[in-house]
């Protein structure tokens, strides 16, 4: 398998790094291309635990470490002081997983299919997911544009609580996701049997289960550290910013995992199970990651807001929300709904390039 294959970039990066003192572009390169196995490997490492968990446990294990190699890095970067390029990421990993991930999936599951179809109330409920989060991000960008004026000796300091109130009720409104999910309305969002996942793998012993996850998140945490003391030369030698670095580059290596897991699955038919793989992240990592990365950043003393001071950042964030709207609202897809989103994704990025901080 090509994950396997690709672990053999987490010595070499160690190596280019500790022994040959190479050049921070190939660091940076190597280290960030051996986060992208270590994902997988923590997500098949937290899918065996949840099996045994049952439901409402191995929800919570799957929101813990679902995101975790994406967690981890953001963290090593902002510590780096880059809290401009960690909202790059979350951004890039919001319209990534809804426009890359999605997008491709629909293109390669309509191979040979005229369409694909799946439950509308479980796509409704992401998409009501979606606007929410979007009024949350798109909130404290808002208070900034028409309040710094009025209060411009106070204003970062409730920007800031402002900030940990929005994203104390994201994670409440998660967690309360989850229980519905979960609990109250499993009928609903309950995989049909044809869409239930298919675990590759036989069942782990428990204690291989964890042993794999303990390992795979020490070993990205420590490739996330070369990240981000890379990120800075890196982002000079290729004459980019780092902030497209943090909303392209680190976003989609972030992601990369769950976009060959949706892949597959859209091959197989099993297009309501890609929509909760691709559009769901996007709302873990709205209503999640984003939120607790502001609340660990108080107690790294290096915080950090949830106001998007770029105009670009808030646009792509509310056309994910639009987009996933239109594509979900009839329960089915086809192949040139997917080029649309691939296509909404290649402008953004192009307009991402170009942007100096």
């Amino acid at each position: 398998m090509i994950f396997n294959f690709l672990l053999l970039l987490v010595p070499l990066s160690l190596a280019l790094a500790y022994v040959a003192h190479a050049s921070p572009v190939w660091v940076f390169a190597s280290s960030v291309l051996a986060i992208v196995p270590l994902a997988e490997w923590i997500r098949r490492a937290t899918a065996q635990v949840a099996d045994r968990a049952g439901a409402a446990i191995g929800g919570l294990l799957n929101v813990t470490f679902g995101n975790m190699a994406e967690l981890i890095l953001a963290l090593f970067v902002l510590a780096a002081g880059q809290s401009a390029v960690v909202k790059g990421q979350i951004t890039g990993s919001i319209i990534g997983n809804s426009l890359l991930g999605l997008g491709l999936a629909i293109i390669v599951g309509s191979y040979g299919r005229d369409r694909q179809t799946f439950k509308r109330e479980r796509a409704s409920s992401l998409s009501s997911l979606l606007v929410l989060a979007m009024i949350a991000l798109l909130l404290p960008a808002l208070f900034d544009y028409t309040e710094r004026g009025l209060h411009a000796a106070n204003t970062p300091q409730i920007e800031e609580r402002l900030s940990l109130g929005v994203s104390v009720v994201l994670i409440i409104v998660y967690c309360a996701n989850l229980v519905y999910t979960l609990i109250t309305r499993r009928d609903i969002f309950a995989f049909e049997r044809s869409e239930a996942p298919e675990t590759a793998d036989p069942p782990w012993p428990v204690w291989k289960s964890l042993g794999i996850l303990l390992a795979a998140t020490a070993a990205t945490a420590w490739e996330a550290e070369l990240v981000a003391d890379a990120l800075g030369k890196t982002a000079g030698y290729l004459g980019v910013s780092t902030f497209f670095l943090g909303v392209i580059v680190l976003a989609v290596v972030g992601n990369a995992a769950e976009y060959v897991t949706a892949i597959y699955f859209a091959r197989r038919g099993r297009m309501g199970l890609v929509m909760t793989i691709t559009v769901g992240s996007s709302i873990q990592v709205a209503l999640f990651v984003a939120p607790v990365l502001v609340l660990v950043s108080w107690f790294m003393s290096k915080p950090m807001n949830l106001v998007f001071a770029n105009p670009l950042e808030l646009i792509a964030i509310a056309g994910v929300s639009f987009a996933v709207n239109a594509i979900a609202s009839d329960g089915e897809t086809n192949w040139f709904e997917g080029l649309l989103l691939l296509g909404v994704y290649v402008v953004l990025g192009i307009a991402f390039f170009y942007v100096a901080t």
